[in-house]
């Protein structure tokens, strides 16, 4: 049993090293073709403790690069608790310096708070997009801090076929001309490159992976994710990929083939403004980390009374 007696069981995968190699084979090949970064680089990797970043982890030390970790914990009880132990572990049984950033610590408060709070004051904001416009935020700074040249991210084949079957559906180009094997169109000192190893690793392959190796993972959702319009995206192109074998890497084969045309086409719309309140890049006057944490802010500060203003007494009962 794991945290809060999570069940750590795995059904058992069968060892097969030319399985294995070929992976290795298709990460290796996947920064060499892209050119995501080499052994001069400063890398620093983002982990959570599931399957994708501990198989990218273990991938990278046996391909000679050196690096650091970094994972952000968003307090989501149990999940997140026993991802951190796993991670942990991990990097130290391949002696990698692991840098973790609390939420609580950062902004005063869990992800799931922030979020109900926002919510509770009629925003109606899911609980991926808190978290993955704060935690975006928290690892560019990070990685800023700690001189890294190249963010490395564990999204897989099936993580690029469903956001650009979102980003289609929501006729978002923009947002897709941002999203390759390498992210962002415009180059800017303040963000650091985000690349994307596993990107052609087919997501079952990983757990395969993962499995063969008895990797400390637990392989439960997060139980926030089941609201996301992503999640519903998942379940469609698995139920897809059981009648038409290859589907999502016919998705990300066609995306990667228009993704020039579509970042040129794109160019005008990523425009270098500096959010007026932290400095940081954005496309308005304030960037949506910013915005987010000042409707948070505004709305758990205690009012404030002027000295003309007599505040409500706490024995005051209104029925």
């Amino acid at each position: 049993m794991g945290a809060c007696g999570i069940q750590l069981y795995q059904e058992n995968v069968s060892y097969d090293q030319n399985f294995i190699d070929k992976i290795d084979s298709t990460v290796k090949n996947t920064i060499e073709q892209y050119q995501l970064f080499n052994k001069d680089d400063k890398i620093l990797v983002a982990v959570s403790g599931g399957k994708d970043s501990t198989v990218l982890v273990h991938i990278l030390k046996s391909l000679g690069y050196s690096f650091e970790c970094v994972t952000v914990d968003a307090h989501i009880g149990c999940y997140t608790e026993q991802n951190l132990l796993n991670i942990r572990k991990m990097c130290a049984s391949v002696n990698v310096k692991l840098h973790e950033i609390p939420f609580r610590e950062v902004f005063g408060a869990s992800l799931c708070y922030i979020r109900d709070t926002l919510n509770e004051n009629g925003l109606n904001l899911k609980s991926c997009t808190v978290c993955g416009v704060l935690r975006r935020s928290l690892l560019n700074k990070r990685a800023r801090e700690v001189g890294a040249t190249k963010l490395v991210m564990g999204h897989n084949l099936d993580d690029a076929a469903q956001a650009f079957m979102m980003n289609l559906l929501k006729n978002k180009n923009n947002l897709s001309a941002r999203m390759g094997v390498t992210t962002g169109v415009v180059k800017n000192s303040l963000l650091v490159t985000r690349v994307k190893p596993l990107y052609l690793v087919a997501e079952k392959d990983i757990v395969d992976y993962s499995k063969m190796m008895d990797f400390p993972v637990y392989y439960g959702k997060c139980p926030c994710s089941t609201e996301g319009f992503r999640n519903h995206i998942k379940d469609l192109l698995n139920e897809l990929e059981k009648v038409h074998h290859n589907v999502k890497e016919n998705i990300v084969n066609y995306f990667l083939k228009k993704m020039p045309l579509l970042q040129e086409k794109c160019k005008g719309d990523m425009i270098n403004n500096f959010c007026i309140q932290c400095g940081e890049v954005t496309t308005g006057e304030l960037c949506r980390p910013c915005s987010l944490l000042q409707d948070f802010k505004r709305f758990t500060q205690p009012i404030q009374f002027s000295a003309a203003q007599e505040a409500p007494s706490a024995e005051l009962n209104i029925s």
